[in-house]
Formats: C-alpha cells, sequence, structure tokens
C-alpha cells in the first residue's frame, strides 16, 4: 500500500475542486508535525490534515476536528499571521511528485495583495510541510534540514525552495511510446520493476496492474520482452496515466480475510471483484484505512517508554528462565546416582579392590547395571560419594524448580503485558498498564504522585444475534470484567495458551446463545491475542462460573477445568463495534 503520485494526482483534484476560492479559517497543529486547516467557501466547511510524520506522512479532507494544544506552536502562529483569512488560488501537483502545493491570496499588514504557498512532500522520513512566499523562498517549514542534515537540499528559512531530483526518473504523464519503450527495455530486471523504477509516481501495485492489464507476465525479464508484449505494455500504460490526466480516479481498497491489503486511485482489476471496495472519494478512502493506522503508529510513540521497560524485563526473564532450564537438565542424572548407591550397599561386598566397574541387576526393573566405581575408594566410600552427588543434585532440582515455576509465571505476565500495548488505542489505555508496571515493580511511581483517575472502557461489540460481548484491554481490566462484571452464567473466552483479552458474552436473555455469537466471541478472542491473523486459533470458552483466581495470581491470570474449544480464525470485520 503505497502513497504513490497517482494517489497524490487523486488527492490534489479532490482538493482542488473542494477548496479552490475558499478562505481559510482556523489553523491548528494538533501534533508538531501535523496540521489542521479550515476552509470556508459559500456555506460549506471542510477540513484539510496535512502530515509530515515520518512514519505516516498524510494529506486528505477529515470530517475530523482534532484537538490542539493550548498554546499553539511557532509554526502555526507563523501561518495564522500571514494565512487568516486568506483564499485558496489553486491547488496543483508537480508532474507525478509525491508534493502539493497550495497557492493562497492573502492582504498583508499594509493592505497590498500577496501570494504564498504551502507546501507537503509526502516522501517517507523526508515528508515536510514548508511555507514559501512568491518567489520561491523557503519563509519556514514545519522541520528544519539544514546541511549538516542533508547535502541534497537545505530546508532553512532564506534558502530557495527546489524539489530535489535524486533519482533519474522520467515523467510518466508527459513520456511518449518511444521514451517508454527505450526507459524500459534498457533495464535487467522484472517488467514491473522496471516500470517503478523508471517512472516518477509509480508504486509495486501500479507497475503490477500494469503488466496485469497487458497480459504480461510481472516477473519475465524487461530485456526479454517481445515487440506485442512491449506494445501492450505501453497500450495499459498510457492507458492509465491518460485517466490520470484527465482525472479520472476510481479510489477503492482491496480486503484478503476481511482486512485491507492495497489501496488505490484507480481500479485494481487484478484482483477480483469481491475483494474491492468502491469510495466516493480519495479522502474517505485514506479517512477510513489511515485512522486506525495513525492512532495505533501515534499511540506506539506515546507508550514506547513502557515497550522498552516490557521488552527488556522479558529479554532478562527469558535468558534467566533458559538458563536454569539447562541446569535442571544437568540434574537429570539424580536418580542414576541414588540407585549406584544403592546398588553398592546391596552388592559391593563382592567388588574386588581397585576394581573399576561393579556389574549388577537393577531391582527395580530387572535390568543390568554396570556402576562406575573410583579404584582408589572402597564399595562403600563409593556408595557414600554417589549418595551426595544425588542429595547435591536434587537439592538443586528442587530449587531450580521452583525458579523456573516463578521465572514462567513472570515471563507469562510480561507477555500479557506487551499484548495489552498492543491492543491499547489511545494515551487513556496506557493509564492502566503504567500503573500495573508499577505495582509489580518494574516501574517507580513519581514522588507524591497519586494514582491516576482511569477513564479507559473495554471494547463492546453486540453480536449478530444482538449479544452484548466484552473485550478487556489489559489484564486489570480482564480481572474486572470476569470476577467483577460477569455473572455466573455469562460465557467467558479466552485464546488457548497464549497472551490475550477476556472476552465476556452478557447472557440475559432466555434459551440458548445461538451458535454464531459463540463464534464471534471466539473471533474476538482470537484478534485480540497474540495469534492475530492466524488463520486457526484454538479459543478454550467456559461459563464464567468455572473461571477461578488462583491466590497471589497475577492480574489477568485465572484457572479453569472444565471448558469447550473451537477453532476459529481472527477475522472480525462483521462484527459491530459499539464502542472503543
Amino acid at each position: 500500500m503505497a502513497f504513490d503520485g497517482i494517489t497524490i494526482a487523486c488527492i490534489t483534484k479532490e482538493l482542488s475542486d473542494s477548496l479552490t476560492g475558499g478562505r481559510i479559517y482556523k489553523i491548528a497543529q494538533p501534533e508538531g508535525d501535523a496540521l489542521l486547516i479550515t476552509v470556508r467557501r459559500g456555506k460549506e466547511q471542510r477540513r484539510l490534515f496535512l502530515s509530515a510524520s515520518a512514519s505516516l506522512p498524510l494529506i486528505y479532507l477529515t470530517p475530523d476536528n482534532l484537538a490542539s494544544p493550548m498554546t499553539a506552536p511557532n509554526f502555526c502562529m507563523l501561518l495564522r499571521k500571514h494565512l487568516q483569512n486568506g483564499r485558496i488560488v489553486s491547488v496543483s501537483q508537480p508532474g507525478l511528485e509525491r508534493s502539493v502545493r497550495i497557492e493562497i491570496e492573502h492582504l498583508n499588514e499594509l493592505g497590498d495583495l500577496c501570494r504564498k504557498s504551502l507546501i507537503i512532500e509526502i516522501m517517507g522520513k523526508h515528508s515536510n510541510l514548508i511555507f514559501c512566499d512568491d518567489s520561491g523562498t523557503i519563509i519556514d517549514s514545519i522541520k528544519h534540514v539544514s546541511g549538516m542534515v542533508s547535502s541534497v537540499r537545505e530546508v532553512l528559512p532564506g534558502r530557495p525552495y527546489f524539489i530535489p531530483q535524486t533519482q533519474e526518473k522520467l515523467d510518466p504523464l508527459t513520456t511518449d511510446k518511444d521514451g517508454f519503450v527505450t526507459a524500459i527495455t534498457a533495464k535487467a530486471m522484472p517488467a514491473f520493476k522496471s516500470l517503478y523504477m523508471s517512472f516518477t509516481g509509480i508504486s509495486p501495485v501500479i507497475a503490477h496492474e500494469v503488466c496485469y492489464r497487458a497480459d504480461v507476465d510481472a516477473d519475465k525479464p524487461a530485456q526479454a520482452l517481445d515487440a506485442p508484449e512491449t506494445e501492450r505494455l505501453w497500450q495499459a500504460f498510457d492507458a492509465m496515466m491518460r485517466s490520470v490526466r484527465e482525472g479520472c480516479f476510481s479510489p477503492q481498497i482491496v480486503y484478503e480475510n476481511g482486512a485491507p491489503r492495497e489501496y488505490s486511485a484507480l481500479p485494481l482489476t487484478s484482483y477480483p471483484g469481491s475483494q474491492r471496495k468502491d469510495f466516493p472519494s480519495i479522502s474517505v478512502l485514506l479517512h477510513d484505512y489511515y485512522a486506525e493506522k495513525d492512532t495505533v503508529t501515534r499511540i506506539r510513540q506515546k507508550s514506547a517508554d513502557l515497550r522498552h521497560i516490557v521488552q527488556t524485563a522479558l529479554e532478562r526473564n527469558v535468558k534467566k528462565y533458559d538458563l536454569q532450564l539447562r541446569q535442571i537438565a544437568d540434574t537429570e542424572k539424580r536418580d542414576t546416582y541414588k540407585l549406584y548407591g544403592e546398588l553398592l550397599n546391596a552388592y559391593g561386598y563382592d567388588v574386588a579392590p581397585g576394581a573399576k566397574t561393579m556389574e549388577a541387576v537393577n531391582y527395580y526393573t530387572g535390568a543390568p547395571v554396570t556402576v562406575p566405581l573410583d579404584p582408589q575408594l572402597s564399595a562403600s566410600e563409593n556408595a557414600k560419594k554417589y549418595f551426595e552427588k544425588y542429595g547435591k543434585l536434587k537439592r538443586t532440582y528442587e530449587a531450580l524448580s521452583e525458579l523456573t515455576k516463578q521465572g514462567k509465571s513472570e515471563i507469562d505476565h510480561l507477555e500479557s503485558v506487551s499484548a495489552s500495548l498492543d491492543i491499547a488505542l489511545r494515551e487513556e489505555d496506557l493509564v492502566q498498564i503504567r500503573e500495573e508496571l508499577i505495582e509489580s515493580g518494574y516501574l517507580r511511581r513519581k514522588g507524591g504522585t497519586k494514582k491516576i483517575k482511569v477513564t479507559s472502557r473495554p471494547f463492546h461489540y453486540v453480536s449478530s444475534d444482538g449479544y452484548d460481548i466484552y473485550v478487556g484491554k489489559n489484564n486489570y481490566q480482564n480481572d474486572e470484567l470476569t470476577f467483577r462484571f460477569a455473572n455466573g452464567g455469562d460465557w467467558w473466552f479466552h485464546a488457548k495458551g497464549m497472551p490475550g483479552s477476556h472476552v465476556i458474552v452478557k447472557v440475559e436473555k432466555e434459551g440458548e446463545v445461538p451458535d454464531r455469537t459463540f463464534e464471534e466471541a471466539g473471533r474476538l478472542a482470537a484478534f485480540y491475542s497474540k495469534a492475530k491473523g492466524q488463520q486457526k486459533i484454538e479459543i478454550d470458552y467456559t461459563l464464567k462460573k468455572n473461571v477461578k483466581k488462583p491466590g497471589g495470581g497475577a492480574p489477568g491470570f485465572v484457572v479453569y477445568y472444565t471448558n469447550y474449544s473451537l477453532v476459529i480464525d481472527s477475522d472480525i470485520s462483521g462484527i459491530k463495534k459499539i464502542s472503543d
């Protein structure tokens, strides 16, 4: 899934149609690298979201009004000074570059009409939001890039703005047939790769689509294409570029197993129609697709410190646990030493002085046994030596058995905390996880700091048959759901033998719960577990009254001895979600 030049072209057309002639009403900076610009045109009001995030750069129209800091950052204040109430003159894209230029007219302090440009570059970790004057000089940018960081281009106030040409690629919108054939066949690589390596703004997804439409094997070497294949490839490519030039877009997402796999501003005919979903606009597509992804990306950044603590502790405990298991393996001969001692006490009277072995019969099994001897010791002294070895290994085994039990419990607990961090969607979801780490001794509570108020709540779904289903986001919520919220007759679900959420099906209706509700609850238990994404996941389920909390058990840890099982996938796309 690539934010390629064709996607940018589709966005540019939509913004041009929706915003040109509109006036900038509000400018906010909800994140350090993102802007939210409210534009009024006539009676309509639209919000434009622009993000220069290194991990998830975006530009689209959004219905959401994002929360902003009380004090606006300097870049936001600068834009307000120059662009507040300014009129958007045009929205354009140079070629198929991943860049959008918004031209704005406004009145300066003297009342003179001036023109400024706000440029967003969607270029991965090099993404930026740049504010320029009418001469192309940079006034400021949301990220400053000095010569120490980039030898290609400085992005600093007072520097000239230009798009760096870091790759020798052609403009696909102006390329003719001869230029296309020359560029494609000159590269010793598969045909699809030659396409996106030769032309600006073409992603691997679009390159595969061109090959599919041309009935050309995408993996066939470009230099091995014959004349008819090259002609078909050109015709498919030219038709696609004609659609881009004429603004004929059809945004769609391709789904696989209920999850989005690819998206494009043009139809991806290489996938079955049943897997493709059309969208009314590219902004709606991007909002739906990236809203959750952006939330996950942001929350991962905010939870980085917790993840580091958990991962470090987990690695340390796993290393210690593995060492203890190896030490336990070294005690496996303890019973053999005990047997040697017993046999020597029973038959040692017949051992000749200086003998190196003794042949005897194991009176437990009847099998012959050869007992190694120290020739410098008597039979009774050899027996004593074996009993001492046995005693030492037995004590070691008993001590290590308890330690490994504690170590495994600690590892399971930390893995469950790691799973909770993967589930968290909002900053308030991290509060209980942080509190759990404090109470477990992995974090210190800041001096004088009281417990933070918990506002996070479990996920709430409704099954196709109308049953309420609740999913815990962390270990504290799992305990709360299972032992304080659920009744004895409610159903409890959990992924078998792995970290995951407790899932509760509330039974407030008379009669048996339909099989479909059991399946949907099982899918939720699979989705909110470490096995998410697998095709076959075993789920244990039982009545809540059968689930017990062992004394001294870690948060979220339970035991049960009566249960049913089902094997299911983790596709929850058809289950209605009520709240996060």
